[in-house]
């Protein structure tokens, strides 16, 4: 009788490790491989952390860092406040002239191709370009302006998802308590959806940090994000400064990862807690 549990247990264990493995054990080695001797990163040649100090001296990736950082938390801080308005729209405001057509504008970049979405932008810049100085040379402006534009749609659904969970009652008490709406807005359901709020800037800001195709479309000679200088350099041959940079960025998000895990979850059971005195 308890043969079937037993062996079920085991396989689902040993799917469970595959598919770990198959995510992290190619990360492990380009850990691994950053503390290579050898310029070629598929031959092993002794310990060595000279790659690092070559990381920090090579102008063009600590450059395309820099500038894909700063762009990465302006997007995810802009499509914060733009993905709660539209979300609290979407959940709050019930049914309206032109909802669907609001609905279908705000979800289309998470099924519309990169391809198509960073053309698009091109074209408007473009168009924009001939009227506004602004976008006359494409850089940092037209790369964040994209970034938000379909990071926006990201937070959204993240946002939604927790208002639609959100007990309207203390809200509706509060109303009726003579709070008004905005105050009611600020004090009770920002505090509320504040762990979906950071998981959607942290989602945001890894899209932002990770785009390529719509980048490589509104960049300009004068900007030119991390994901760019990485491809270029790849095709002329993977360079151990590459395997450097990726642990470092490993690394950074991992800890900031945990620590938002931390907060999130302090935030969840301060919440529970307050629940529960007032039940």
């Amino acid at each position: 009788m308890n043969a079937i549990p037993v062996y079920n247990n085991k396989w689902k264990w040993l799917m469970l490790g595959l598919v770990f493995s198959f995510l992290y054990i190619p990360i492990v080695v380009l850990i691994a491989y950053s503390f290579n001797e050898s310029r070629l990163v598929t031959v092993w040649a002794g310990f060595s952390t000279k790659w690092y100090g070559a990381l920090f001296q090579d102008s063009q990736l600590i450059g395309g860092l820099k500038l894909s950082l700063m762009i990465g938390v302006l997007a995810a801080s802009a499509a914060v406040v733009l993905g709660t308005i539209a979300a609290f729209v979407l959940q709050r405001f019930g049914k309206f002239k032109g909802e669907t057509g609001f609905a279908f504008m705000i979800t289309a970049p998470l099924v519309m191709p990169d391809v198509i979405t960073g053309l698009s932008l091109l074209l408007l810049f473009i168009s924009l370009g001939q009227y506004f100085d602004l976008f006359a040379h494409r850089g940092m402006i037209t790369i964040w302006i994209a970034h938000v534009t379909f990071c926006t749609a990201y937070v959204t659904v993240v946002v939604s998802s927790r208002l639609q969970e959100l007990d309207q009652s203390i809200e509706e008490a509060a109303l009726d308590l003579g709070a008004p709406p905005w105050k009611v807005f600020f004090q009770i359901t920002i505090p509320t959806i504040v762990p979906a709020l950071f998981a959607g800037w942290l989602l945001a800001f890894t899209l932002s940090l990770d785009d390529l195709v719509i980048s490589s479309f509104v960049s300009g000679p004068s900007a030119t994000t991390l994901p760019i200088v990485v491809f270029s350099s790849v095709r002329l041959g993977v360079s151990p400064k590459i395997n450097a940079l990726a642990t470092l960025m490993i690394l950074i998000v991992s800890c900031a990862t945990f620590l938002a895990w931390w907060l999130i979850a302090r935030a969840e059971k301060k919440r529970r807690k307050e629940m529960r005195s007032i039940t």
